[in-house]
């Protein structure tokens, strides 16, 4: 219920058209018990209808390993989970959001994918399977494939080489696209965004309101996915931002605005911006948060302007612990941009510091691991200086998983036993008073299995859910010897997906949707790992060569929003 992108769908569907558009979650396993037991069908939160009375069923893909719970709800629903299986009496079921970039592990699953920015394409979609629902499906799946940004799997046939990696995907029909283009909203600031949004009866995690300052990123760290597949950079105007965030106030009686992006203090009016927000409903009690923050952008004078109403946690990602991985990986801060940036937070009372990093980047060693937690130990030891009470440190350390399109897409994967043995490594040395934790080792080799795989992995997907697999993200509910058996008896090697690295030549199965972004460019800045040379940032330095801005005929403004 938290995440902007339902939320602007949700307005933008039922405030700007004639489509009418309802709410429904992955109910906890409790309830499923019961709703089965009473042959409830999964029904929508407004008016509780039951999913098949509905046109289009559609699911925003967030986390690969959310596919189980996508296959689980439809089943509850009474909705056959394989596409083939699906006639005219079933609704359309179709995804957006980042997992998509590479659709093809669900591509078995969904009559289409929507690529790209869901404002622009959700419309015109809805609109041309109302103008076409009378026709047989199939000749309705081609009309809407032949939109830009739509991507229908059926129409497509795929090929396997003879060591199983992929070949080619080619279009069944003359209409149908070769590439899928993604669809890219140009101005943000003319793109609907919601005054009145849904506002829950129930708490919900992120609880506030929400302003995107800008979308995109151009940092060019080399793992970042986000980074890549949502560029071009786009930027807000302050006037729209404080509109905007007038009427979420006024409408939902919020005490807290975020700052939402992939990098908001990037965002080139954020210092105006977050000053002015403070000035004009500080003295409400309405708080301004910021989310993580690049060390190398972080200032003191703005944070000083956040706390002034209430006192938050100070979230950083250095990403790794050497200033030789950071290189690798494009992370252009430095160990003494760090230690500035905490300092001055300290001085300043902040009493809690938490720190981004990961492991198994690629040409990782142990000195980089080591780096880590001399990092964290320097930290605390700043905190001690300057604090007038005792300070938190705390350290989150996700795996790498390589992701498609990417500069990184080419590299292997550690497997589980590797991470663990590594994070073994980092606990045994730990120092104490600093508080360090992993993410789930297992539930990220699965990640990386399912973010480079290809249609074989429907068959274990399948299986994995038949067997009970649900809620995978959730540690309580992840039963990895279950994917384990359903990939054996699928015929499926994770390892293959994961643990092997890969050649400028191959092809993989996401090539054919076009982000914008050339892939001789992601060949060079993988280059640059393998030499420890970065790249700049295109909106200081000039343009990098990605070829977002041509592909798309935008211009990047680096002015931004001053």
């Amino acid at each position: 219920m938290s995440h902007i992108g339902g939320k602007i769908l949700y307005g933008l569907v039922n405030e700007t058209s004639n489509h009418l558009i309802e709410r429904v979650f992955a109910p906890w396993p409790d309830m499923e018990d019961i709703m089965r037991k009473e042959r409830i069908p999964l029904f929508s939160l407004e008016s509780f209808r039951p999913l098949t009375d509905f046109d289009v069923v559609g699911f925003s893909l967030q986390y690969e390993l959310s596919i189980t719970n996508v296959l689980n709800m439809l089943d509850m629903a009474g909705i056959p989970v394989w596409s083939e299986d699906r006639d005219e009496k079933y609704p359309l079921v179709i995804a957006g959001g980042p997992v998509v970039f590479n659709p093809e592990p669900y591509a078995d699953f969904f009559d289409a994918f929507l690529i790209g920015d869901g404002e622009e394409v959700l419309l015109e979609f809805l609109d041309c399977y109302d103008q076409n629902q009378d026709i047989p499906r199939q000749d309705l799946l081609i009309k809407l494939a032949q939109i830009e940004g739509v991507y229908v799997p059926s129409l497509y046939t795929v090929e396997y080489n003879a060591d199983n990696t992929f070949r080619a995907i080619e279009p069944r029909y003359p209409e149908v696209p070769t590439r899928v283009k993604k669809r890219v909203i140009k101005s943000l600031d003319t793109a609907y965004y919601p005054d009145k949004p849904i506002l829950p009866y129930m708490e919900i995690i992120h609880d506030r309101a929400v302003l995107e300052v800008m979308r995109g990123c151009q940092r060019g760290c080399r793992f970042c996915h986000a980074g890549i597949v949502y560029r071009p950079v786009r930027e807000r105007s302050i006037d729209t931002l404080k509109r905007q965030a007038r009427a979420q106030l006024e409408n939902t009686g919020y005490e807290e605005i975020s700052l939402a992006s992939l990098s908001t203090l990037d965002y080139t009016g954020v210092n105006k911006l977050v000053k002015e927000l403070v000035e004009e409903y500080g003295d409400k009690g309405i708080g301004v948060s910021l989310p993580s923050l690049r060390v190398d952008a972080f200032s003191i004078d703005l944070a000083n302007e956040v706390q002034k109403v209430r006192k938050t946690t100070l979230t950083l990602a250095p990403e790794a612990g050497t200033q030789r991985l950071r290189d690798v990986i494009n992370k252009n801060v430095t160990d003494e941009q760090l230690f500035r940036a905490v300092e001055a937070a300290f001085k300043s009372g902040w009493l809690s510091v938490k720190l981004y990093f990961m492991i198994g980047l690629p040409s990782e060693t142990l000195e980089d691991l080591d780096g880590i937690l001399e990092l964290l130990q320097k930290v605390k030891a700043i905190g001690d200086n300057y604090a007038r009470k005792p300070v938190e440190v705390r350290a989150s350390l996700a795996s790498f998983v390589p992701k498609a399109h990417t500069p990184f897409q080419w590299y292997a994967q550690d497997s589980s036993a590797e991470v663990e043995e590594k994070q073994h490594h980092m606990m045994k040395s730990r120092k104490k008073r600093i508080k360090v934790s992993f993410h789930d080792s297992q539930t990220s080799y699965l990640e990386g299995v399912m973010a480079r795989g290809d249609r074989q992995l429907s068959k274990a997907i399948f299986r994995a859910w038949s067997k009970g697999c649900k809620f995978d993200g959730w540690s309580e509910y992840f039963r990895s010897d279950w994917w384990a058996e359903a990939m054996q008896e699928s015929g499926i090697d994770p390892d293959f997906y994961t643990h092997r690295s890969r050649s400028y030549d191959e092809v993989f199965p996401w090539d054919f949707i076009d982000i914008g972004v050339n892939k001789d460019f992601l060949q060079r800045e993988n280059e640059k790992a393998l030499q420890v040379t970065t790249s700049p940032d295109c909106r200081v330095e000039g343009c990098s060569g990605c070829g977002i801005c041509p592909n798309f005929e935008v211009d990047l403004d680096i002015r931004g929003a001053n």
